[in-house]
């Protein structure tokens, strides 16, 4: 599996954020979720249409994004 298959970006939903596939669900809202603690099962309660595999492409997708990123030190 890679993320590819689960997130997607058009700029005529949610301002072209990456966003979980046939959903509104934002890569952003699931990890800020996660990072506040909620576990796969809270998500998938909540959000009955998302999946444990699109919740595991949204981490995916931000170790990408993270791993091109420009480190926060390098920045100053």
């Amino acid at each position: 599996m890679t993320y590819r298959e689960f997130i997607t970006s058009d700029h005529t939903i949610m301002l072209g954020k990456p966003v979980i596939k046939g959903t509104r669900l934002t890569v952003e809202l699931i990890l800020r979720k996660l990072g506040e603690g909620a576990t796969h099962a809270d998500l998938i309660r909540m959000y009955p249409d998302l999946s444990s595999e699109a919740i595991q492409a949204a981490l995916q997708y931000a170790a990408e994004v993270i791993a091109n990123e420009e480190s926060l030190e390098a920045a100053r």
